[in-house]
C-alpha cells in the first residue's frame, strides 16, 4: 500500500523514475529503490521527508546539495539527480548492490582489524577530498558507509550541510529537530555549534571505527540526552582492554580522532589515515593517554569497585568537564562496607571544598553521620549525630553543619560534642547552607521561609518569605549558597513535589525570582556556569551571570543516572570546589545499577559487559577466570548468579531468599554463600 507522499511521488515522477519499493527511513528521507526510465538503471530514490522541507525551504535545499555533485571520488557516491515534484523534494543515487556498513556490523558485531584500518582509510580518504572541495559531511555513521565489493561508499555528502540551512535562517534546532546521530557528534556539534569544521567529521569516523573494533560506540545510552552527557563529559574505554589484538598505534590513532577538543585532533583526516598506516607516528601516543586517562594513586586508594553495598555512589572528578574539554574526567564507584549503608531517605551526602573529606549518613534507625578520608579504606562515626540529616561543611571545611531533632547544629571535622547553632531548623523536606560570611541560610519548621543565623549561634533574620504559594506537601527545601554570600539557590517544592522549580534568592534586595522548572537541586561553578538536577535524573551546566542572577545561555546535559527523591525533591548528590562530586547512581525510580569492571595493573578500567548492570552486593571469580558468582537484589529476593565473562549468560543459581558472598571450590565445581535465614 503507498503512503500518501509515496503516491504523489510516484505520479509526478511518472515516465521518468518507477518506484519499486521502499527500502529504508531515515531522521531526514525516506529511501526508495527506483527504476531510471530514462538510463535503464536502478537507483536510490529519497525523498527529503516534508516537515523538514518545510522548514528548510525546497529551493535552498537543491541549490546547497547540487555542490555536492561535483564530488568525484572513488570512495564518494555521486548524486545524479534532485529536484521538487508536487511540492516534494527529492535527489537521487547510484543503487549500490550490497550492503551498509551498520548491516554488516549488525551480523558480525566486530571487524577483523586489518579490514577495519582499510575501511577507516577509505573513508578518511573521501572526507580528506570533500574537505579539500570545501565539504563538511556532518554525519558519518555506519549507515551512511556502503560495501560494495568490499570497498567503503561515503553516502549523503554534504546532505546533513543542506539542511542545517533554512530560507528563514530558522536553525532545525530550534523547531525540535536535529541533526546527526548522537552516538557519532563530536562534542561541538552537539553543543549546537553553528561553525562545524572538518575536525568533527575526524571525530565521527573515530567513533565509527572505534564501534568495528569493540563491537559498539564510544558512548552509549538510553537516551540521546544520556549518550550527549557522556560525550560531553567521559573518555572512551579503552581499546586494548576489549580487544588485546588491536595494536597501540591503532588504538592511539582513534583516541587522537576522538578527542573532546577540536585542536587536540587530527589536523586532516589524511593525518588520520596516516597515524593508521604508520605506527611510528602515533606509538608515543599511546603512553600519554594511558597516563592521562587513569586515576591518581590517591583517588584509588579512596575509591574501590562496588560491592557489598545497597546503594552505589559514583564518584566523578568533574572539574574537568565543568570547565574546559582539555582536562580528563576520570569515575570511579565507592564502596561504603556490608554493614553500614548510605540513607537514601533523606539528603545524605556531603563533600569538603577541597574534596578530600567525605561525609555521608548511613541507612539505620537514629543513623548517625560518617567520615571517609581520601587515601583511608577506615570509617568513622561522628559521636552525637544521631538522626542526623542535610550534612554540609563550612567553608574552610573544618565544620560539618547538620540538622537533627528540630534542630540546626554543626560538629568539629575531627569529631567532639555537636553545638546547637538554631532552634526550629526542619525536618524531613529543608537543609542549609555555610555561607562564605560566616552566616548559615536554613529552612525553618514552618518550610515557607528562608532564615539566617551566625555559625556562631544568636538570633535569626528572616531572609526570605514565601507570601504568594499555599504549600501542600511542599516548601522551600535545599539552600546553596552563591560566592561571596552574594545569594542563595533553593528549591520550590508544591504537592509532595509534583511541581518543582530551583529559584534564587538576592542577599542584596531580598528578592527572589525562578530559574528553572522541573529541577531538583542547582550549584554554582566556580567558572560561571550554574550545574542542576532535573526531576529525571539528568544533569545540566548552563551559563549564569553572577552579579544580575540570571542565566544567560543554553542549557547542555552533562550527567545523567542520578537518584532524585521524588517525595522530597533533592538529589543525592554533593559538590566540592575542587571539582569533585559524588552521587548514587540510579536506572529509574527506586532502582540502583552497578557495574563490574576490569581493572588493569596501570590503573585504567572498562566494564566486564556493557550491557549487564544491577544490584550487585558480592562477587567471586571461579578458579579457571572465566565466570563470576554474583550476589544481586534488593530487601528479601537476593540470589546467586553466574555471569558467563565477560559478554556470556547470565544465570541464575539459587532462588530461595536472601543469599550473598558467593566462593568457589578449588575445582570451580561448586559455588557456597551465605544465606540469611
Amino acid at each position: 500500500m503507498l503512503t500518501d507522499a509515496q503516491g504523489r511521488l510516484t505520479a509526478a515522477l511518472a515516465g521518468r523514475y518507477t518506484i519499486e519499493r521502499e527500502l529504508g527511513a531515515g531522521g531526514m528521507a525516506t529511501v526508495y529503490l527506483a527504476h531510471d526510465v530514462r538510463h535503464d538503471r536502478k537507483v536510490a530514490l529519497k525523498l527529503l521527508r516534508p516537515e523538514l522541507a518545510a522548514i528548510l525551504g525546497g529551493e535552498r535545499f537543491l541549490k546547497e546539495i547540487r555542490l555536492t555533485a561535483n564530488l568525484q571520488h572513488p570512495h564518494i557516491l555521486g548524486l545524479h539527480d534532485s529536484g521538487e515534484a508536487d511540492g516534494l523534494v527529492y535527489y537521487v543515487m547510484p543503487y549500490v548492490e550490497g550492503e551498509s556498513l551498520r548491516q554488516r556490523l549488525a551480523r558480525e558485531h566486530q571487524l577483523p582489524i586489518d579490514e577495519t584500518i582499510r575501511l577507516a582509510t577509505e573513508v578518511a580518504s573521501a572526507l580528506d577530498y570533500a574537505h579539500r572541495h570545501g565539504v563538511i559531511h556532518r554525519d558519518i555513521k555506519p549507515e551512511n558507509i556502503l560495501l560494495h565489493d568490499g570497498a567503503a561508499l561515503v553516502a549523503d555528502f554534504g546532505i546533513a550541510l543542506a539542511a542545517s540551512r533554512s530560507d528563514s535562517g530558522t536553525r532545525l534546532t530550534e523547531t525540535g529537530m536535529s541533526l546527526g546521530t548522537p552516538h557519532y557528534m563530536s562534542p561541538e556539534q552537539a553543543m549546537g555549534e553553528r561553525e562545524i569544521t572538518a575536525k568533527s567529521d575526524v571525530y565521527a569516523l573515530g567513533c565509527v571505527m572505534y564501534e568495528m573494533l569493540a563491537g559498539e560506540p564510544p558512548f552509549t545510552g538510553p537516551t540521546a540526552q544520556a549518550i550527549v552527557a557522556r560525550v560531553m563529559t567521559e573518555q572512551p574505554r579503552s581499546l586494548t582492554l576489549q580487544r588485546h589484538s588491536v595494536p597501540p598505534h591503532v588504538e592511539a590513532a582513534v583516541n587522537r580522532a576522538l578527542e573532546k577538543l577540536p585542536a587536540d585532533r587530527f589536523a586532516s583526516a589524511a593525518q588520520f589515515a596516516e597515524a593508521l598506516a604508520r605506527p611510528e607516528l602515533t606509538a608515543s601516543r599511546t603512553v600519554t593517554t594511558a597516563l592521562t586517562a587513569r586515576p591518581t594513586d590517591r583517588w584509588r586508594r579512596w575509591f574501590a569497585l562496588a560491592t557489598g553495598v545497597a546503594v552505589i555512589l559514583g564518584a566523578v572528578a568533574a572539574w574537568g568537564w565543568l570547565r574546559s574539554p582539555r582536562a580528563v574526567t576520570t569515575r570511579q564507584f565507592i564502596s561504603l562496607s556490608e554493614s553500614i549503608r548510605l540513607s537514601t531517605q533523606v539528603p545524605s551526602l556531603a563533600l569538603s571544598p577541597d574534596g578530600s573529606l567525605f561525609v555521608f549518613k548511613e541507612d539505620r534507625q537514629n543513623g548517625r553521620l560518617w567520615v571517609k578520608h581520601r587515601g583511608d579504606l577506615t570509617l568513622t562515626p561522628l559521636t552525637g549525630t544521631e538522626r542526623a540529616q542535610y550534612p554540609f561543611f563550612s567553608p574552610d571545611g573544618q565544620w560539618i553543619g547538620f540538622t537533627a531533632d528540630s534542630r540546626l547544629k554543626k560538629v568539629a571535622v575531627g569529631g567532639g560534642t555537636p553545638v546547637t547553632v538554631a532552634d526550629s531548623a526542619a525536618a524531613g523536606f529543608g537543609g542549609a547552607t555555610w555561607l562564605d560570611d560566616g552566616s548559615i541560610v536554613y529552612v525553618p519548621t514552618n518550610l515557607l521561609e528562608l532564615r539566617r543565623v551566625s555559625a556562631d549561634g544568636g538570633p535569626t533574620s528572616l531572609v526570605l518569605a514565601s507570601k504568594d504559594v499555599s504549600f501542600v506537601g511542599g516548601g522551600t527545601g535545599n539552600p546553596v549558597g552563591l560566592p561571596g554570600s552574594r545569594g542563595v539557590l533553593f528549591q520550590l517544592c508544591m504537592s509532595s513535589c509534583v511541581t518543582m522549580s530551583v529559584h534564587v534568592l538576592d542577599l542584596r534586595t531580598g528578592k527572589e525570582k525562578r530559574l528553572v522548572d522541573d529541577a531538583a537541586q542547582a550549584w554554582y561553578l566556580p567558572d560561571g556556569r550554574l550545574f542542576y538536577v532535573r526531576r529525571d535524573g539528568v544533569g545540566f551546566v548552563v551559563p549564569f551571570d553572577l552579579n544580575r542572577l540570571e542565566i544567560t545561555g543554553t542549557a547542555v546535559p552533562v550527567l545523567d543516572g542520578v537518584a532524585v527523591s521524588a517525595s522530597l525533591g533533592f538529589a543525592q548528590l554533593s559538590w566540592s570546589r575542587s571539582g569533585t562530586l559524588v552521587y548514587e547512581r540510579t536506572t529509574g525510580a527506586g532502582a540502583t545499577e552497578n557495574v563490574l569492571v576490569r581493572v588493569s595493573r596501570d590503573g585504567s578500567m572498562a566494564p566486564v559487559d556493557t550491557a549487564w548492570y544491577g544490584a550487585f552486593n558480592s562477587i567471586a571469580l571461579s578458579p579457571d577466570g572465566r565466570r563470576l558468582a554474583v550476589s544481586s537484589g534488593l530487601g528479601a529476593a537476593v540470589s546467586i548468579w553466574i555471569k558467563q565473562l565477560d559478554h556470556g549468560p547470565f544465570t541464575r543459581l539459587t532462588f530461595a531468599g536472601q543469599d550473598r558472598r558467593p566462593f568457589w571450590s578449588p575445582d570451580g565445581r561448586t559455588v557456597a554463600f551465605v544465606r540469611d535465614s
